[in-house]
């Protein structure tokens, strides 16, 4: 009988490094430390070196990172925030949750990212943040975006949540996601790059008071206990979380090639087949392949196909957020976004997990290509 291949196997990522896990894991049970200290500022530590930023602070949620950082800006009412309407619906949700306006824009139908033109078209004299996505893995043209931003005084919160790893050449420098911006969001679910074992997120930036005022928010707004300077919450990286972080961050690099790997074998399978459309990598990035996300004619009956021979996909993202029923009063229709929503009815994920391998991924490709030469 042939195994079926799923979507994503962490069970196969933790028994590469089982005994690196738990003892990181028994480390902290034994310190009865659980929540901020020294296991999470390692962890922030090797975070900014890693990024090339002055401060990383960890957080709950990759959600909360953008809050946070949302948060920690003065902002007045009405305030609008451009963010595209192709993503997670965290990026508009932390907007919303943050007393801000969402204002959606399209994207690039090629990378899927937003572009300086797409942002340029919904500007307002009201907007303050732009939130470019690295959707999928790749980064956005930060540089552009910033150059625009920087002219109307705008802040540029980069959302990195599935682009850890990435960079991308601007000038003559190699400048990772979540570095690029005023500030940058991560997130580090599990099904991420670097995943924990549950919840968990970070936000970068060089700017001192905007890390201070992070730092205060994400513990009911003081540095002292007791003492609330503003009104913050309870967003902290538990220590146990930022463990697994620490022993998953010396694989990171590696995995990231398998993930690259893996793309590039797909590429070659899925050449010349008519009906799919394989993701583009501009030049200048290092694609990390947190997805290897298709636009596929028949999309629908493709994942009816692959399912029958017990192959996992997904369909990020099956609507846009301006088409969102909570977003009602916010007065878009049909056709406002016309990439965003053809890309909505033609993208489907792959595998692409590291611990794939060669075969599983021509079993894959195959299959693909089986079902558009009538073969399947």
């Amino acid at each position: 009988m042939t195994m079926a291949i799923p979507l994503l196997d962490l069970t196969a990522q933790y028994a590469a490094i089982r005994d690196e896990i738990d003892q990181a894991l028994r480390a902290v049970i034994e310190s009865q430390r659980f929540v901020l200290g020294p296991v999470v500022e390692r962890f922030e530590r090797a975070m900014a070196e890693r990024l090339g930023v002055r401060y990383a602070i960890g957080c709950a949620s990759g959600t909360d990172a953008l809050l946070l950082a949302l948060r920690a800006l003065e902002t007045r009412p009405g305030d609008e925030v451009i963010v595209p309407t192709f993503t997670f619906f965290a990026t508009a949700g932390a907007v919303w949750n943050a007393g801000l306006r969402p204002v959606f824009c399209d994207v690039d139908a090629r990378t899927f990212n937003v572009t300086a033109q797409t942002v340029d078209a919904v500007w307002s004299p009201r907007t303050r943040a732009v939130i470019p996505v690295h959707l999928f893995g790749q980064m956005a043209p930060v540089e552009t975006i910033r150059i625009l931003a920087g002219e109307r005084r705008a802040f540029v919160l980069e959302d990195a949540a599935q682009a850890i790893g990435a960079r991308r050449r601007i000038g003559e420098s190699r400048v990772a996601a979540g570095a690029a911006g005023d500030a940058g969001g991560f997130s580090f679910f599990p099904s991420k790059n670097l995943g924990c074992f549950g919840d968990g997120g970070l936000v970068t930036t060089d700017d001192v008071g905007l890390a201070e005022g992070i730092r205060k928010l994400r513990v009911h707004g003081g540095e002292k206990l007791y003492d609330h300077e503003i009104v913050g919450t309870n967003s902290r990286l538990d220590a146990l979380q930022a463990a697994v972080l620490l022993a998953k961050l010396p694989h990171l690099d590696a995995w990231t090639q398998s993930r690259r790997r893996n793309a590039g074998l797909y590429d070659e399978l899925l050449e010349g087949v008519e009906g799919v459309v394989a993701p583009a990598a501009e030049e200048r990035n290092e694609h990390v392949f947190n997805q290897y996300t298709i636009r596929a004619a028949r999309r629908d009956e493709l994942v009816e196909h692959l399912g029958a021979l017990g192959i996992g996909t997904a369909v990020y993202y099956p609507l846009p957020l301006h088409l969102q029923s909570c977003f009602r009063e916010l007065g878009h229709r049909e056709g406002d976004f016309p990439t965003a929503e053809r890309l909505s009815r033609e993208v489907l994920s792959l595998p692409v997990y590291p611990e794939l391998g060669a075969e599983r991924i021509e079993r894959v490709g195959s299959a693909v290509r089986a079902f558009y030469e009538g073969r399947g």
